[in-house]
């Protein structure tokens, strides 16, 4: 059996996470990959629900957070409280902010202090690692 993340609330092995998600979700959500820029249907999403951590089914996000930044990922404003978790990500010869699931520690993406009011920030978020759940289906 796989070393198991501990540190998390939804911790599983390698091998385990690999039988729940799809290779991409894998890729992303575990191995801190990024999917291609507009690829994903949730960069044009904009109906009203709530989109969902695809790895552990945590809420993340509400619709009225979500804004069109042009990037070509789906985009938010603000989650929900106590839903991510923040750290410092170094890769590609830059310093970022990345952003996981704070009851799984999936990867979902990074937030930079170019978005819109009222925050200021734009959590760039990749698809792959979200589900959209609409409002009907999501009280």
């Amino acid at each position: 059996m796989g070393k198991v993340n501990e540190e998390f609330e939804v911790a599983k092995t390698e091998a385990e996470w690999q039988e729940i998600l799809t290779p991409e979700q894998f890729q992303v959500l575990r191995k801190h990959g990024t999917e291609r820029a507009r690829t994903s249907p949730l960069d044009k999403q904009y109906g009203k629900g709530t989109y969902f951590c695809a790895g552990c089914d945590l809420p993340l996000f509400k619709s009225d957070t979500k804004f069109n930044s042009g990037t070509g990922w789906p985009s938010f404003f603000e989650p929900i409280e106590g839903a991510i978790a923040t750290s410092v990500d170094r890769s590609l010869f830059m310093t970022r902010t990345e952003v996981h699931c704070r009851r799984c520690g999936g990867h979902l993406g990074h937030v930079f202090d170019d978005g819109p009011a009222p925050t200021s920030q734009r959590y760039c978020m990749n698809g792959v690692a979200m589900k959209f759940v609409p409002e009907a289906e999501s009280e």
